[in-house]
């Protein structure tokens, strides 16, 4: 999401903002394994730290999330991004944007943040081959002007990674 759209989004309901705190809450007496909520005081965007699982392609190695949830969290889900540089990944395009079912079509009010980020890890882990999408040219090439991954018609048919 661009500044200029962050800045223009409309601000968490009450029920979305207590249901983040609560998460807030949880997340520092029970972070998920392998990641890390960089504090700020902006509870409508988080930005995670995430570690490689170790025995995986990607062990050791650092990538940062940006969670930006909206009005109506948790009836809608968030925009969920990889923040540059993102990981070389088959279902991750160059430009961050994640193609991954429950942040779009299989979303369910029941999750949370910790739940996105051990599915994100866990897709991780499964890569067999660093690569990208097949389509990632053309699919940044079309994002550009700060489009939200949100907007686009996902076609979830490979769940092997």
């Amino acid at each position: 999401m661009s500044s200029s759209s962050a800045s223009s989004r409309k601000a968490l309901s009450k029920i979305a903002s207590n249901r983040l705190q609560k998460e807030l809450v949880e997340w520092q007496v029970n972070p998920p394994s392998g990641f890390k909520h960089k504090v700020t005081d902006n509870l409508q965007r988080w930005v995670i730290e995430v570690n490689g699982a170790p025995g995986t392609l990607y062990a050791n190695e650092i990538y940062q999330l940006q969670v930006d949830f909206p009005e109506h969290y948790p009836m809608e889900a968030p925009q969920v991004i990889f923040l540059n540089p993102a990981p070389i990944h088959p279902h991750i395009y160059s430009n961050g944007h994640i193609c991954l079912d429950i942040l779009y079509d299989s979303w369910s009010p029941a999750m949370t943040v910790s739940s996105i980020c051990i599915s994100i890890l866990s897709m991780l882990s499964s890569a067999t081959a660093k690569q990208c999408p097949e389509d990632n040219d053309r699919y940044v090439k079309n994002c550009r002007n700060g489009r939200s991954p949100k907007q686009t018609r996902w076609w979830f048919h490979d769940d092997k990674v």
